[in-house]
């Protein structure tokens, strides 16, 4: 019989503040986004042991080699208090890295994080001239975020190599009230669909990225490195000034931007939903004036990754 083992700690939050600022990244047009100060740093991160080694554990009841998840947990908190932790992903290889180094018979992990963003509170400035992000509350935002994947196990000379990646930008939402249209589809006896050639359209967004080089996620060289933040600007900017046909045509666009606007970017990918409201009460005076409420599912699903050619 042949088995697959894989145990580990999930949703281990860790609030790290006075982490090292992030510096060095390329501006796009598309965001202003350049770089944080770190001052706190938060994320719900996740490690996941692979190998056979753990065997006699599952077959036997032998836990003499099994570090307990707990265990897993306190040692994610006290290697996060010690690492610069400047992005998400620079930040699980160091706990992953940690994790190798300090349990040899720990054969692969796979390290997983979700950024828990607690942006800047705007606070009247200190000279009375206006407003500034305060330098010492965080309010936290539940909306959109930061996630990463690296899969990491030794080389033979027992260095730390990651053999897979990704990050992404997840949970985004974005409503567009005008400049959408969904028209000239296909249609047989079971469409009740009506053509739309102008339609408001909300979309439940999550979007992957891999580089061509796994180092540039990790900050080998920070102005290779491609932010979460610039990412979700950049949906967001061609969302505003695109017209498209169908959301398949808008995530292309936005992916197409993405490679272009980034060469060191390998693939990207989307997992989207429309989650366009219904239309519940509309002016018979001004067709703009529209009440709307939350759509019954089931939701449309559109899928897409698109892959430099080799």
């Amino acid at each position: 019989m042949k088995h697959e083992i894989r145990y580990g700690k999930a949703d281990v939050k860790v609030y790290r503040t006075y982490a090292e600022p992030l510096t060095g990244i390329t501006p796009i047009p598309e965001s202003p986004f350049n770089g944080r100060d770190n001052t706190l740093v938060a994320a719900a991160i996740e490690v996941i042991v692979r190998g056979t080694v753990f065997l006699d554990a599952y077959t036997r009841g032998d836990n003499r080699l099994v570090v307990a998840t707990d265990t897993m947990k306190n040692f994610i908190h006290a290697v996060s208090l010690k690492a610069r932790a400047r992005t998400l992903e620079e930040w699980l290889l160091e706990v992953g890295t940690a994790f190798l180094d300090t349990y040899p018979h720990m054969e692969r992990l796979t390290m997983l994080g979700r950024d828990l963003p607690f942006p800047a509170a705007v606070v009247p400035s200190a000279d009375g001239d206006g407003f500034e992000p305060s330098d010492r509350l965080f309010s936290r935002d539940r909306c959109d975020h930061g996630s990463a994947r690296l899969d990491l196990e030794r080389d033979p000379d027992g260095s730390v190599v990651i053999t897979d990646h990704e990050s992404g930008r997840r949970e985004l939402q974005l409503i567009k009230v005008t400049g959408s249209a969904f028209a000239d589809f296909a249609r047989d006896e079971h469409t009740t669909l009506p053509e739309r050639p102008d339609r408001p359209l909300y979309i439940w967004c999550d979007i992957g990225w891999r580089y061509a080089d796994a180092s540039d996620a990790v900050l080998a060289h920070p102005a290779r490195y491609v932010a979460a933040e610039q990412v979700a600007d950049l949906a967001v900017a061609v969302f505003h000034e695109f017209v498209s046909l169908s959301i398949q045509h808008l995530v292309n666009e936005i992916g197409l931007r993405m490679l272009d606007r980034w060469p060191q970017l390998a693939e990207v990918s989307f997992d989207t939903q429309n989650r366009l409201w219904d239309v519940a009460a509309e002016s018979t005076d001004d067709p703009r004036l529209k009440s709307y409420a939350d759509p019954r599912p089931p939701y449309g699903h559109i899928g897409l990754v698109l892959r430099r050619e080799a």
